[in-house]
């Protein structure tokens, strides 16, 4: 029963694959990925076919940035899928009657994880006919197609498995949603620029692909399935029902690693202490409640574990980045980005949804707190959270400043890169609690977020390269520069760097007064930008307070 005549793979096959969700998001990955092709097809009428030809050259590109994109895609699509498999059961409380089933753990894990993947799957095998079509144009041979699908379909088990074992281990299937991109997403962008760095080394490519690979997937796979079947063999979450609030008092004294201590600092910026009095005259109960229980109730597990790992990554880009190369400094402040896009919707995709699925928004409406109040109460308690775990890697930037003489000449560039995280985390927690108002269900909430954020910051650059990429000789288009605006990648990567350490003290007034010249127009219309967006978004969130569940303000 593990595998043949599983029910929990029966039952999660019928209810995945009939559901719109999955044809509009096979239909949208194969257009996406058809355009792609489309678009950079060579245009010539007699394609050159001998070796080192530029038509030859062009296939190689496309196939390259074909497969590198749809790896990337796929990987990003897998948490979505997988990271509620079992979460999904302990919210839904149906967690204790699975256990209590004949099924092994294996069983279970092994149905859950064959259920989650099998769309990605059919979109992966649908995909094949696209690049088929570019095999007759040379410079690609059928072994690398096969081999570059065989280790798609290795990373995306992996990765599925991965998931799945965040699953099993978290009670939220926000907590375990953020936790996977957050150990997934390093693998998955090792694996495009890997991927990228040796596409004139076809050979070399193959034989990894064919040999090192497995042998790193394999083991950590069979690892975490292993630590997982154990976890549902002995669980200690059962009885959940008595465990919805937890005592951080206790969970400290037991936990492992990173320990959180809400009465120290800097800890009780982001977590603090429980209130022992009343509240005041003037305090928003709402942004008092949210701080110190609701976005803490389930613990710290999740926070310790995105602290730790995030400074794990960070260390050596730190040191790289700011200190040794500084002309790179632009790039650790991507990844300081990245990671924002990553936490900040988790604490604010919950915060209307949350009152739904308790049945407590009727309640919360009918008090004499205005939209405002509860918007603005919302909002800030994940901000500040949010703004405080990105400040953390952001804080060696400053540092950087005061002991490298090349960041002495690039205070206006210090400053602008600040300015674009602040906006960025504004930017990512009011698209979480926008998505919070419309959507019903947390985990839809912040797979919309995740969805909305990527495409808005990531797309510019994605279309950038692109034009680069199969365009060289042609000037970028005036729409394609202006999509830039949206991005804070494109923001901190065009914000130029002065290398020249030998400028005096006196001049960083001059330095400072360039902001509005060269690349400089690029942060400078993105705080803008991102400022009407917010500001858009919050507006529309009031109008809807007003209109679904109010007659009069």
């Amino acid at each position: 029963m593990t595998l043949w005549n599983n029910p929990v793979l029966l039952r999660e096959l019928v209810a995945n694959l009939r559901t719109v969700r999955a044809l509009v998001l096979l239909a949208l990955y194969l257009v996406l990925l058809a355009l792609v092709v489309y678009v950079a097809w060579p245009q010539q009428t007699h394609l050159d076919l001998t070796a080192d030809s530029p038509s030859i050259q062009q296939t190689r590109r496309l196939v390259n940035l074909f497969f590198g994109g749809q790896f990337l895609l796929a990987s990003l699509m897998v948490p979505t899928f997988a990271a509620g498999s079992i979460t999904g059961e302990k919210e839904r409380k149906t967690y204790e009657m699975l256990l209590a089933s004949p099924l092994t753990p294996a069983a279970i894990v092994l149905g859950k994880l064959l259920a989650s993947l099998c769309h990605l799957g059919a979109m992966i095998v649908a995909s094949l006919p696209i690049v088929m079509l570019c095999l007759p144009l040379g410079g690609v041979s059928l072994y690398e197609v096969l081999a570059a699908y065989g280790a798609l379909a290795l990373s995306v088990a992996t990765f599925g498995m991965i998931s799945v074992a965040a699953s099993a281990y978290f009670q939220r299937t926000s907590a375990a949603l953020v936790v996977s991109y957050l150990l997934i997403l390093p693998l998955a962008i090792t694996g495009v620029l890997g991927w990228l760095a040796l596409a004139e080394q076809g050979m070399l490519r193959l034989v990894l692909m064919a040999s090192v690979l497995p042998a790193l997937a394999a083991p950590l796979g069979g690892l975490l399935f292993q630590r997982t079947c154990r976890l549902l063999l002995y669980p200690p979450d059962v009885g959940s029902e008595g465990k919805e609030v937890v005592d951080l008092e206790d969970e400290a004294r037991r936990a492992v690693g990173l320990v959180i201590q809400r009465d120290q600092f800097p800890d009780r910026l982001f977590a603090p202490p429980k209130r022992d009095d009343l509240i005041g005259d003037g305090e928003n109960p709402v942004y008092d409640k949210e701080v110190r229980s609701e976005i803490f109730s389930q613990g710290t597990l999740m926070l310790r574990v995105v602290i730790q790992v995030s400074m794990l990554l960070a260390i050596p880009l730190m040191g790289v980045c700011l200190y040794i190369w500084p002309q790179w400094a632009a790039w650790y402040v991507a990844y300081v980005l990245l990671f924002n896009m990553l936490v900040g919707p988790v604490f604010s995709a919950g915060s209307v949804t949350s009152e739904r699925e308790r049945e407590t928004l009727e309640l919360l409406l009918t008090t004499n707190l205005s939209p405002w109040q509860i918007l603005w109460g919302k909002l800030v308690a994940g901000l500040r959270i949010s703004c405080v775990l990105t400040l953390f890697l952001l804080w060696p930037l400053a540092l950087a400043c005061v002991l490298v003489s090349v960041y002495w000449t690039n205070l206006a560039a210090a400053a602008t890169y600040l300015a674009v995280v602040l906006m960025t985390s504004l930017t990512t927690a009011q698209m979480a609690l926008f998505c919070s108002v419309l959507f019903r269900k947390t985990a839809h909430a912040l797979i919309a977020s995740y969805l909305a954020i990527f495409v808005l910051f990531c797309a510019p650059l994605a279309v950038r390269f692109f034009a680069q990429t199969f365009f060289p000789s042609q000037a970028p288009a005036a729409s394609i520069e202006l999509l830039q605006v949206a991005s804070p990648f494109a923001a901190v990567l065009d914000t130029p760097l002065s290398m020249s350490t030998s400028e005096q003290p006196g001049e960083l007034l001059r330095a400072s007064a360039s902001v509005v010249q060269g690349r400089w127009q690029t942060p400078v219309l993105f705080l803008l930008a991102a400022g009407v967006l917010n500001l858009a978004l919050f507006r529309t969130m009031l109008w809807l307070f007003h209109v679904r569940w109010r007659v009069t303000g």
